[in-house]
């Protein structure tokens, strides 16, 4: 088997279990709801039992024994302060909360949401070695922060760490980045075709760099953002620069159609 071969047959293993993981029971496309906190002030959320509210560094939650929720499977009766990514269970309902910025939500997964039900696969592009390039990472002296826009309209703080360079169809681009605490990085990045044969922006995740600063940058695992599953999520937009003047075709471009 040749080298194109193998990568090809990599990709398509992948695509399957990226396929088959956002169709997971709790997976992106079973959120129903991103409910803030401060939009509540009297502390009861739609379609959700119990009393939530925010406090400091986590939020409390106030449940009687008829509202149903449980924690580990044990029924929640009283007070329970609740960190970052703590779950509550309502039936098959998972209820997740999540901080940003300092401002606290709980997030609602139902998996008998109706996108999940529809849920017919992610339309993307065949392999194309073409698209898996060397790739350099700089980073910068201090991290730093831009605004952008999110999903929902409202503008949140897009942490980056350098610029990854690299060259596609004989031109030169650069990537403004993340770095994760894996090393790893992480790109929102929009091209030639968003919006008009694939979603309006998608997200990479490059490997940790090496010492000299290489990495593979690899179009082909470019994937759809959780926001293009549910509306709920609050996935931000490329920041300034991250728009690509070259066609990617390669990597998750859609949702099939239903």
């Amino acid at each position: 088997m040749t080298d194109a071969a193998e990568a090809a047959g990599a990709w398509q293993q992948w695509h399957e279990q990226r396929t088959a993981s956002v169709s997971e029971p709790y997976g992106p496309l079973a959120l129903t709801g991103t409910h803030w906190l401060d939009d509540y002030p009297e502390g009861k959320l739609p379609a959700i039992p119990g009393q939530w509210r925010a406090d400091g560094d986590s939020v409390v939650l106030t449940a009687a024994p008829e509202d149903g929720l449980t924690r580990e499977g044990q029924q929640l009766t009283g007070e329970v302060r609740l960190t970052a990514d703590a779950q509550v269970g309502l039936g098959e309902r998972r209820l997740v909360a999540i901080v940003r910025e300092g401002l606290w939500a709980v997030r609602d997964f139902d998996p008998g949401s109706a996108p999940r039900r529809a849920f017919r696969g992610i339309e993307a592009g065949p392999y194309d070695p073409s698209r898996a390039v060397e790739g350099r990472f700089t980073p910068y002296e201090e991290s730093r922060t831009v605004r952008v826009e999110n999903a929902d309209g409202k503008k949140r703080g897009l942490g980056l760490g350098g610029e990854l360079a690299f060259t596609l169809d004989g031109q030169d681009h650069t990537l403004q980045v993340g770095v994760q605490a894996d090393g790893s990085l992480w790109a929102v990045f929009a091209d030639v075709t968003s919006g008009d044969g694939s979603y309006r922006f998608r997200f990479l995740r490059p490997a940790a760099p090496d010492a000299e600063g290489r990495t593979r940058v690899d179009f082909n695992y470019a994937v759809l953002p959780p926001c293009a599953f549910a509306d709920h999520f609050i996935c931000p937009f490329p920041p300034p620069g991250n728009t690509l003047t070259v066609k990617i075709e390669a990597g998750e471009r859609n949702l099939a159609d239903v």
